[in-house]
C-alpha cells in the first residue's frame, strides 16, 4: 500500500496558516477542524508545520503570551515529507523514528495532501479486514 492510496480515499485537502497568522488563530482551526496539526505555507511554499505538540512546549516554556506570536515563532521549520509512491510500511517506520505523527505529501515541490499516524492505522485497518473477508470467503469455498 501507498501513501497514494491514503490520500485517495482521504482526499488532498491541504489545511494551511500563514507565517505571520497568530498562534491562537492556528489554535483555533486545529480545534474547529478536530486536527491535530496545520501546515505553514506561504504563497503555495511549506515552510513549516505547527502541532498541537509544538504549542503546549512553547506554552510550557514561555506561557501564554505566545498565543498572540506568530506561528513562524512556534512552528517546527525542518518538516519531514513523503511522495505519494512511498510504501505505508516505510512512513510508518519513519514516523516512529522521529516521533511525529503528521507528514505533507510533497511532489514535484508543490504539497499534495498530509496524512497522519491515524490515517495509516485506518488504512491499515481497512486493509487487514478486507483480507480477512477474503480468506473467509476462500475457506467457505474450498
Amino acid at each position: 500500500m501507498t501513501v497514494r492510496t491514503i490520500l485517495d480515499t482521504k482526499g488532498h485537502n491541504i489545511l494551511s496558516v500563514e507565517p505571520d497568522a497568530k498562534v491562537s488563530a492556528a489554535i483555533k482551526l486545529l480545534g474547529e477542524r478536530k486536527i491535530g496539526a496545520v501546515l505553514v505555507m506561504n504563497q503555495g511554499r511549506l515552510e513549516g508545520i505547527i502541532s498541537e505538540r509544538d504549542i503546549v512546549r512553547v506554552l510550557g516554556e514561555r506561557g501564554a503570551r505566545i498565543l498572540e506570536e506568530p506561528v513562524s515563532a512556534v512552528m517546527t521549520r525542518k518538516v519531514v515529507s513523503c511522495r505519494e509512491s512511498d510504501t505505508v510500511a516505510g512512513i510508518m517506520e519513519m514516523m516512529t523514528i522521529g516521533k511525529f505523527r503528521h507528514l505533507p505529501v510533497v511532489e514535484d515541490g508543490k504539497v499534495v495532501g498530509l496524512i497522519s499516524i491515524g490515517d495509516i492505522v485506518k488504512s491499515r485497518v481497512q486493509e487487514y479486514e478486507a483480507e480477512q473477508e477474503a480468506l473467509r470467503d476462500y475457506i467457505k469455498t474450498a
